[in-house]
């Protein structure tokens, strides 16, 4: 029996989409458009800091205007609009009860400056410090998790591989190429590994099409759904947009936004072109 194809696209509201955005999320919905799959939209609006409610509105916008269509969403005036991470927090507290019991998680309490003069430098400019495990013996009864950073103990040496539709076999070490890792912050706020591994678990989506700077990410969130007990989703990660500088884009980059290419004239069929040869 095959199974029907979900996806997602899965913005975050802390700036505006860009170009690189506009790359994978074009690439999202033709994978599902050709899958005749669906494609689920989620507001991954859980940073409380950073979240802007006008982000919202303008990804909404822009991802319509870009001729992107999704099938499922909260229904907000006729259309479908995002499920919202920062109202799933339930999801996420029963996610770190079943790891806590599980024994996979353990409470972190270095500061900032702790982890500055211990942690190893990360393999990639754009992934996090490896975690030199300083905190790997301790143990909290907690019946909340706030207070604490929660991290996720890695199987030191044991090598994480998977199949990427666009990459090929990809494979990173435990241990090695990334340290334990932080799935609860201590102001109380779920860590982006988990609630991306709840929410793709609970939304049932076979695919995540994603930029390739999160590629070392699926091995952590693998780990994290076998923790859970949930399906492994399959994964594609896209090509980096980058500026004239040859540097990745960022929402910095004002000037490449959807929302000023919009307003410089430009149509979508120009801006999906950064999506042709994938």
């Amino acid at each position: 029996m095959t199974t029907l194809y979900r996806g997602r696209l899965a913005p975050s509201p802390t700036g505006l989409l860009h170009r690189g955005h506009a790359r994978t999320f074009w690439t999202a919905f033709e994978r599902a458009r050709e899958r005749g799959g669906t494609l689920v939209f989620r507001n991954e609006d859980l940073d409380p800091y950073r979240s802007k409610a006008e982000f919202v509105g303008a990804m909404f916008e822009d991802l319509r205007w870009l001729g992107i269509e999704w099938q499922e969403g909260p229904d907000v005036g006729g259309a479908f609009g995002p499920y919202a991470q920062s109202e799933r927090r339930e999801f996420y507290l029963h996610a770190w009860r079943k790891l806590v019991d599980g024994g996979f998680v353990y409470p972190c309490t270095c500061s900032r400056k702790d982890l500055a003069m211990a942690a190893q430098a990360p393999h990639d400019a754009d992934d996090e410090p490896i975690y030199p495990g300083m905190c790997r013996g301790k143990k909290l009864v907690a019946d909340a998790p706030a207070g604490v950073n929660w991290r996720f103990r890695v199987p030191d040496g044991e090598a994480i591989e998977f199949e990427d539709g666009r990459m090929g076999r990809q494979g990173f070490v435990a241990g090695r190429d990334f340290g334990d890792f932080v799935v609860w912050r201590r102001d109380d706020v779920p860590a982006y590994q988990l609630a991306v591994v709840v929410d793709d678990a609970a939304m049932k989506i076979t695919e995540v099409v994603r930029g390739e700077d999160l590629l070392r990410s699926t091995a952590r969130q693998i780990l994290l759904a076998r923790a859970l007990g949930v399906a492994i989703p399959e994964y594609y990660h896209c090509p980096l947009v980058t500026d004239e500088m040859g540097l990745r884009l960022a929402k910095r980059h004002d000037a490449l936004s959807l929302r000023s290419l919009r307003s410089a004239g430009r149509i979508p069929e120009e801006v999906r072109g950064v999506t042709t040869g994938l």
